[in-house]
């Protein structure tokens, strides 16, 4: 299975150590599975910690490594594949996640209810 992390899931399972319901940690730390992180989530957690809205000890690439999250870059396809989805989410990120799960036909791992109501794979992250 191609699970695709949404930037909390990123946040309390790779780099605060939160704990996250057993199932999604365990779909992530199954090796059978890929579990990848988007570009947009790294691009998101770094404009919050520069305008100081979010803290996070560590740097992201040593906390992809060792959990061993690929990165999924973002491509023409996906953006343009963003204009279509209907408006359930105004967040321009996560409309991006969603997006780029439909196209690489991935679940997405989140706890955001409201990115459940798009016609994507979802695995509850709590």
């Amino acid at each position: 299975m191609k699970l695709l992390l949404d930037t909390h899931v990123l946040l309390w399972g790779a780099l605060r150590k939160k704990r996250l319901d057993p199932l999604a940690t365990d779909a992530i730390e199954d090796p059978a599975n890929d579990a990848f992180v988007s570009v947009v989530s790294i691009w998101e957690i770094e404009i919050k910690r520069g305008k100081g809205k979010l803290r996070v000890a560590g740097e992201i690439e040593e906390a992809l490594v060792g959990q061993s999250l690929k990165p999924l870059p973002v491509t023409l396809e996906h953006v343009l594949a963003v204009e279509s989805l209907p408006r359930h989410h105004r967040d321009p990120f996560d409309r991006m996640l969603i997006a780029q799960a439909q196209l690489e036909g991935m679940t997405l791992v989140t706890s955001d209810r409201q990115m459940r109501r798009y016609p994507v794979a979802t695995l509850p992250a709590s």
